[in-house]
């Protein structure tokens, strides 16, 4: 009997401290490994001592199995937040300039994938299929083959695919391209992401369009796709539905109310625009004295990558900004910047998304971002907020009814600000319902069921 081999650089086991927090993406998928009797393959987010074997660990939780395996200090250093999160994570967001290459690190990038291939092709049955996510296994399926492994393969990226121009800044990019070559099919969440890998085929002089969505590079036949990842929409309505239940929130509510709120959820990251959304967001204020002490932008954001550079001074900028706007504009009553640095529940996650008369996701460039969907998802049917929305997200592909700005034009978004909240209730459930409609037939089920089912079929 086939199984499902899911492969990631971390898997969503419940409450492992640092561990990611399990959203929709692990909600479906292990829906499906409990279905095809699979199991889950990833690094265990432990370290372990240098000079111990390699070596799987089973682990069950939930009537699902997991294959954990420990990274070394030098793994760790030169694969994750070397190679992966110095040097990959940024071209593929469109800055270069950030970042950190050395060989080391492209060396530990490739042993660990080297490695992850060695400990699962054992474990590996005829008729499995493989599915391995993001940019940190690239080179996973290569080495998979030359191990002698025939299965399925399908590999999908949840981060933006960059223009051949930028993704050539990545020393020996070639690498990573052939190593895809070699998946039977290759996933993206947009056309455009799509388009820019095609094109980076085609300034190698490898892409040859054999049919429609089929293609051969470096001697390999293989398909690419777009499926653009969505939430469990049911379950945010669900939880936005209860949170009037909610004990935390119930405390929260009294402190906001008479606020007009403006919500932006994001991870402590450069991609994500914060420091600029803020600052639209002061531009809106100084042009607005009378929304002063009446509107109120709740930024949610957990630290990330504390030990990469490059994030503790986004960390200090934005720090350092929020400081300056709220003794700008804040009085002794409030201030209106509310500033989190951690993570919040999914369920008070959902009643402040509810509250929110706006939905700020305005990053520089995003591969998605599921937070713009989990707003819209959580908002009352009979009086939802509007959600605004940067271009450069992969959201805007298929979210056209929210109102998409330009992040890098912090006047543009101030003047947006200004016209979500005064938008008539008509209209704002206009938009509201044609996001719905998608997020409804395209939930992540769907998206888990469409790739499954491509890669099933050719």
């Amino acid at each position: 009997m086939s199984r499902l081999i899911v492969v990631s650089n971390r898997v969503p086991l419940p409450d492992e401290k640092g561990a990611p927090q399990a959203g929709g993406m692990a909600i479906a998928l292990k829906a499906v490994l409990k279905k095809e009797h699979g199991f889950w393959m990833g690094w265990s987010g432990k370290v372990g001592a240098e000079d111990a074997p390699p070596q799987l660990t089973p682990v069950q939780d939930d009537g699902i199995n997991y294959q954990l395996v420990d990274l070394s200090q030098r793994d760790q250093e030169e694969y994750y937040e070397g190679f992966a999160n110095r040097v990959l994570w940024p071209i593929f967001h469109g800055r270069p300039d950030l970042a950190e290459y050395s060989e080391a690190r492209r060396a530990g990038y490739h042993r660990v994938n080297k490695r992850f291939a060695e400990l699962l092709n054992p474990l590996l049955r005829d008729g499995d299929v493989i599915w391995v996510n993001d940019y940190h296994l690239i080179p996973l399926a290569e080495e998979l083959r030359k191990l002698g492994c025939r299965n399925r393969i399908g590999f999908f990226l949840h981060i933006p695919w960059p223009p051949a121009d930028i993704f050539s800044t990545v020393p020996q990019y070639d690498t990573l391209l052939r190593g895809l070559s070699f998946c039977n099919l290759v996933g993206f969440h947009t056309d455009y992401d799509l388009s820019n890998f095609l094109e980076c085929l085609d300034r190698e002089e490898q892409g040859k369009r054999i049919e429609e969505g089929f293609y051969e590079a470096y001697q390999n036949e293989f398909r690419c796709g777009v499926f653009p990842i969505s939430i469990d929409t049911a379950n945010f309505e669900s939880l936005a539905e209860n949170a009037a239940h909610n004990e935390r929130l119930l405390e929260t509510y009294p402190r906001i109310a008479g606020y007009d709120i403006a919500i932006g959820v994001d991870r402590l990251d450069y991609s994500k625009g914060i420091e600029k959304r803020i600052v639209a967001f002061r531009d809106f204020l100084r042009s607005h004295r009378e929304r002063v002490d009446k509107t109120m932008l709740l930024q949610i954001t957990p630290k990330s990558r504390a030990s990469i550079p490059a994030y503790g001074v986004v960390q200090k900028d934005v720090a350092e900004l929020v400081g300056r706007v709220n003794g700008e504009l804040g009085t002794v009553d409030s201030v209106p910047v509310h500033y989190i640095n951690k993570s919040v529940g999914q369920s008070e996650l959902a009643g402040l998304y509810r509250k929110a008369r706006i939905g700020l996701v305005t990053p520089l460039r995003d591969g998605m971002n599921l937070v713009a969907k989990e707003y819209v998802a959580s908002q009352d049917p009979a009086d939802p907020g509007v959600l605004i929305l940067s271009r450069f997200s992969g959201a805007a592909r298929k979210l056209g009814a929210a109102m998409l700005v330009n992040p890098y034009d912090t006047e543009e978004m101030a003047r947006t600000m200004e016209q979500a909240l005064v938008l008539p209730l008509g209209d704002r459930i206009d938009r509201w319902r044609a996001i719905m409609t998608i997020l409804r037939e395209h939930d992540v089920h769907k998206w888990c069921s469409d790739f499954l089912s491509s890669l099933n079929r050719h």
